[in-house]
């Protein structure tokens, strides 16, 4: 066997899709079953950034490599010597996303929805960050839509004898000869039919150990580890939270950083984390505490635990981190969006391939019917069912149903639904609430399908009233594994270590950190695909 990947996520399959494509024999060991192939990917919204498309010209988005550069630096924040390779890794994934990244995918098959979204929009002001012009891409088909053409050519090869799939493998250690990893060794687990991403039997039935040339880590990162992710948790970031939900399933537990680690490759920056304030307990859940995220437009009022507007720029769908931070720092373990009907009509969009079955199932018909009156069918089912949601039809009403769910200052929140409301209903307002609304509004992607028309909370045509509970909702690990732009997994030294590479989130996408402390969104799965393409290429 020439190559082994451990992990059959999106940055594992197009590894091995790569590899084959070469003429490399290939074995994928995964600890879950065949139901789980795709991994995180397969759940995913299915957005990728990328730069200066035709999609973003069509649209009127002026676009640049030179822009897209300076949001990433500005974003990222590198600043210690572990970033070296974090910044080459940056460099190159730019230059795929604006080169190579659309014409692959459309020779794969994979489509990209029309409308660019503007995810992570940042402060506007000097040295902030965020993505100046909108570059969130959606496949058409979501997340199973770009998972679709690399498990079936992966098939194919099985089928031909170029591939073999180890299912119920779970890899505990890494072999290592004379200094090379020559293979890797672990335990059978028993066969196990749950549904993907349900918690799947930890019983062994026996052990294995394969041999290949190269092996190639793609096991993830820690997001449903949640008390490794508050043991790694920074205090920039304030305290680590109580009562986070898992955006990932149980399985995503970090097991393949630390046998790389004891095979002596170097991990960094596990301090630097991508983790939500917009989350929500998911009414149908699929694992334990399992999360969902609203991906917001700009026109709901945030407020903390106790009823306080947040400030400038932490409004929703601006700034990731900058919110979290500042949320952890006032301790507030909750915090709240309010608004109306007409928002959560235009603007409420659920984070997941199976929270959009139009976007998923790729059908012209149900996506016309988000343009009709009421909520996308997903959405109202949480309004219906979710343990987070007040749908109210007064303000006495909708203050005592969250009342009910957190204990609230109602002065508070009175006061900060009427400041909203006055700078919203001021055209000429310099709340800086109000003026990203008007100007999300200039955009036609925005106006179309992600911006309501400006209107006060507390105007009663815009009812019901509604409010919605959020947590922190973990993710994603930006540190990792630190390789080379071949993907190598580097030791101690700083040198490669012979045998061995890593790929997508394992390797913090790219270097052991190719985000530095804040991410462009778009950049995860299209971090599996660039890491994974250049680790096929060389192994």
């Amino acid at each position: 066997m020439d190559v082994i990947v451990i992990g059959a996520g999106l940055a594992g399959l197009v590894t091995a899709c790569e590899a084959l494509d070469r003429g490399r024999t290939v074995r994928i060991v995964e600890q879950e079953g065949p139901q789980s192939i795709g991994g995180q990917a397969y759940w995913s919204f299915g957005g990728l950034l990328l730069v200066d498309s035709p999609e973003q010209r069509r649209l009127g988005i002026a676009d640049s490599l030179e822009l897209a550069r300076a949001d990433w630096l500005a974003s990222a924040g590198f600043d210690r010597d572990e970033d070296a390779w974090g910044r080459q890794w940056a460099e190159a994934y730019l230059d795929f996303a604006h080169r190579e990244l659309r014409p692959w995918l459309r020779e794969l098959g994979v489509r990209l929805f029309p409308v660019v979204g503007h995810a992570e929009r940042g402060a506007r002001t000097p040295g902030g960050h965020g993505n100046t012009v909108p570059r969130f891409h959606i496949v058409w088909g979501t997340g199973p839509g770009l998972v679709a053409p690399f498990t079936r050519r992966l098939r194919d090869a099985v089928a031909d004898g170029r591939a073999s799939l180890s299912f119920r493998h779970r890899a505990t250690r890494l072999l290592v000869e004379d200094g090379r990893v020559v293979g890797v060794a672990g335990d059978r687990l028993a066969d196990d039919l749950t549904v993907r991403g349900e918690p799947s039997s930890r019983d062994v039935t026996g052990s294995f150990e394969l041999r290949a040339e190269s092996v190639v880590v793609a096991t993830g990162g820690i997001g449903g580890e949640l008390e490794r992710v508050r043991e790694l948790w920074p205090a920039r970031l304030g305290a680590s939270p109580r009562e986070a939900v898992r955006g990932v399933p149980l399985h995503v537990d970090g097991s393949g950083l630390a046998i790389a680690n004891d095979a002596g490759a170097r991990l960094v920056n596990g301090d630097r984390m991508w983790h939500y304030t917009e989350g929500i307990a998911n009414w149908d859940p699929v694992w334990p505490q399992h999360g969902i995220r609203i991906l917001p437009g700009p026109s709901s009022l945030w407020i903390d635990h106790r009823g306080r507007r947040l400030p400038s720029p932490n409004y929703p769908g601006f700034d990731t981190l900058t919110t979290l931070e500042h949320l952890r720092s006032v301790g507030a373990e909750h915090s709240w969006f309010v608004l109306t009907q007409s928002i959560v009509e235009k603007e409420f969009t659920l984070s997941g391939s199976e929270q959009n079955p139009d976007l998923t199932g790729r059908s012209i018909r149900r996506l016309a019917q988000r343009v009709l009156p009421g909520a996308p069918a997903p959405v109202q089912a949480f309004l219906d069912h979710g343990e987070d949601f007040v749908v109210a039809h007064s303000l006495t009403e909708l203050l005592d149903g969250m009342q009910r769910l957190e204990d609230i200052d109602r002065a508070a929140v009175v006061a900060a639904i009427e400041e909203r409301d006055a700078a919203v209903a001021d055209p000429a307002s310099t709340d800086p609430q109000a003026v990203e609304i008007r100007r999300a509004r200039d955009y036609v992607g925005d106006r179309l399908v992600r911006t309501a028309a400006p209107h006060r909370i507390l105007d009663e045509r815009h009812w019901p009233l509604i409010a919605v509970r959020l947590r922190t909702l973990t993710r994603k690990t930006l540190g990792g594994i630190q390789t080379d732009l071949d993907a190598r997994a580097l030791g101690a030294d700083g040198a490669p270590i012979p045998g061995l590479f890593a790929v997508g989130e394992a390797a913090g996408f790219g270097g052991g950190g190719v985000h530095g402390y804040r991410a462009l969104e778009g950049t995860f799965l299209g971090g599996c695909l660039h890491t994974g393409r250049r680790a096929g290429r060389a192994v």
